[in-house]
């Protein structure tokens, strides 16, 4: 197949706000970037292309990039760094050796993609779940310790949001949710920050973009986030990546025993709270529906084999009442009105297990 070479770059510079920190750490130190997205060979159907990355808040000791392909185009093979793509959506992770990048520092990733009707750049990028916004952002200033003297603060209860793109890119529900509860008595957490919703909220979250339950708990990633976080209840929304892997539902339900292991290892009273997921329907998967029914079908009885009085797992049905159609912009992931369903489903169980 012969090659034509563009003599167009298609870049896309963009300043990125988000905290490019290692996984287990919380944001607190100065952080953005620019990209660069450059276009550098085209053929029918392929395309060859590099991604830049310049460091320009504190030093970085990791990075994982988001974005998403406007035509559905679809990488084959990247180098000098990791990929997982979950239809449109790519995640670009750090390689062990380019994962520190210092001060005006730069770390470059280059793939080879297919695509099928037009090749567009993507508009937009997200770091570590931080979508673009123009600036670079600084850290808090730490809050004054509560004197020996003063009376002691209502405790707030710590509640993990965990999953994929679903939950956290940008898992607008999430601040739907939060909105519904009382923000004096509950603190989201997680080691990823909120992302733009359109108003504040207190958006901290585990929801990692192109993720596998499956991997988390093989590669044990959940044990590094509970330890920096410390959550007294988990809400998980996870398996579409691996359902649209093809994962058998018996694999993914073993992960989540683990899981659930790992969360309670962490604290012995852990609340949990399991979604039976909400439908999927990716124009690249036809046999993903059915997959995700015989999912959801087979949680309860998992459920209720781990569930204990002390860690109580509750099953929230986040499937019934979903349509793709209407709920989703690509067949997978929440418009407006599917983040409207999903957080008034979460609600009533969130509620009940607040003390």
């Amino acid at each position: 197949m012969q090659r034509r070479q563009l003599a167009v770059l298609a870049s896309v510079c963009a300043l990125l706000a988000g905290s490019l920190l290692a996984i287990a750490t919380r944001a607190n130190a100065a952080a953005g970037c620019s990209v660069k997205y450059t276009v550098a060979s085209q053929w029918p159907g392929g395309f060859g292309a590099t991604v830049d990355v310049t460091n320009l808040g504190d030093p970085v000791t990791s990075w994982s990039l988001v974005f998403t392909f406007p035509a559905g185009q679809t990488i084959t093979q990247l180098w000098n760094g990791s990929v997982t793509q979950s239809g449109s959506t790519v995640t670009v992770r750090n390689a062990a050796w380019n994962g520190s990048v210092a001060t005006g520092g730069t770390a470059s990733v280059g793939f080879n993609g297919s695509w099928t009707g037009s090749n567009p750049a993507p508009t937009s990028f997200a770091l570590n779940g931080v979508t673009c916004n123009g600036s670079t952002t600084n850290p808090s200033s730490p809050t004054p310790s509560a004197s020996s003297s003063s009376p002691p603060a209502t405790q707030k209860t710590k509640i993990m949001a965990l999953g994929d793109s679903i939950t956290g890119s940008p898992g607008c529900w999430r601040a739907l949710l939060w909105q519904k509860l009382p923000a004096d008595k509950v603190d989201f957490v997680g080691t990823l920050p909120g992302q733009g919703c359109g108003f504040d909220y207190d958006g901290e979250n585990e929801g990692h973009g192109g993720y596998l339950a499956t991997n988390v708990a093989t590669q044990n990633l959940l044990v590094g986030w509970l330890a920096a976080t410390d959550p007294d209840v988990v809400l998980m929304h996870f398996g579409t990546n691996d359902v649209w892997s093809n994962l058998p539902t018996t694999q993914i339900l073993a992960a989540f025993t683990t899981l659930v292991g790992q969360m309670r290892a962490s604290n012995p009273a852990m609340k949990i709270l399991v979604a039976q997921i909400i439908p999927m329907n990716p124009s690249t998967c036809t046999e993903c529906a059915q997959r995700v029914v015989a999912l959801n079908a087979a949680i309860p009885a998992w459920a209720a084999s781990l569930t204990t009085t002390a860690s109580p797992i509750t099953v929230v049905d986040q499937w019934t009442g979903f349509d793709t159609a209407t709920d989703t912009y690509d067949g997978v992931h929440p418009n407006d009105a599917g983040n409207v369903k999903i957080a008034a489903k979460w609600y009533p169980p969130l509620a009940a297990a607040l003390p």
